[in-house]
């Protein structure tokens, strides 16, 4: 997963669903979430864009989306929230969310 430090300079292809990983490096839960999006990547490959934010890098982008717990997920689309999840959350969940909007 691509890391991600400023929405205002994404590049990418708003139309496709993004999935959000606020996450931080020392953080227990977050190191658990890490493999079920690999493999949720693995799956969506190109239909879903997946990216990584580091908390303690991207203070502002985290306070912006009002993020107050690690491992915080958010799926967009259009470049809008469509859900939001904390904490160790199944890959079975987000693919059933993700399979909604595409």
């Amino acid at each position: 997963m691509e890391k991600f430090s400023d929405i205002s300079k994404y590049k990418g292809d708003f139309m496709k669903p993004m999935l959000l990983d606020f996450s931080a490096t020392w953080c227990g839960p977050c190191r658990m979430q890490k493999p079920i999006l690999e493999e949720l990547e693995k799956k969506y490959g190109d239909k879903v864009e997946f990216k990584v934010v580091d908390v303690d890098e991207n203070q502002e982008m985290a306070s912006k989306y009002g993020i107050h717990a690690v491992p915080t997920l958010i799926i967009q689309k259009d470049g809008a929230e469509v859900k939001r999840f904390m904490g160790v959350t199944q890959g079975s969940v987000l693919a059933s969310e993700l399979d909604k909007i595409l």
